[in-house]
């Protein structure tokens, strides 16, 4: 045997160590969908239920569960359920607490905000269409002219 292999330890099968699921956040959503009438309905959730989802799925990453939290919470589904809600609810659709007025508040106004910039970026590029097809529109009168033009001198 060599020095470098007495060096290196075999790993025996209680010192491997199992990788947690490589779920990717999206998976992960739709997993907790289809286990949790709270995440399938888009329910406020409860606060805290990231400990919940990792003591049901210990197997799961823990920045992975965090970054599924925070895409659900953000989504404008989600959102809206919380902007006229008034509990919230664990991973088996029971009430978990109340959704406070701050909370309900605060999933207003990032909707009113969403919303907002939606429709900014909607009406410039109405704009920018518009302003394309004016573009394209000249271009198109200009070589009709100068066809007329070429037409015209080169008959003579």
């Amino acid at each position: 045997m060599t020095t470098e292999a007495a060096a290196q330890p075999e790993n025996t099968p209680d010192q491997i160590e199992t990788p947690k699921a490589s779920l990717d956040p999206r998976s992960l959503i739709q997993k907790l969908q289809e286990a949790s009438p709270t995440f399938k309905d888009f329910k406020p959730v409860a606060l805290r239920i990231d400990k919940a989802i990792m003591a049901r799925f210990p197997e799961l990453d823990r920045k992975v569960v965090r970054t599924a939290m925070r895409m659900h919470t953000a989504s404008t589904r989600y959102l809206k359920g919380m902007e006229k809600a008034t509990h919230r609810y664990d991973l088996d659709g029971n009430e978990a607490g109340e959704v406070t007025e701050e909370h309900r508040a605060h999933a207003a106004q990032t909707l009113k905000e969403r919303f907002a910039e939606a429709a900014k970026r909607k009406r410039e590029q109405q704009k920018a269409d518009e302003a394309r097809r004016r573009a394209e529109e000249a271009e198109q009168r200009k070589a009709e002219k100068l066809q007329q033009l070429m037409s015209k001198f080169s008959s003579r």
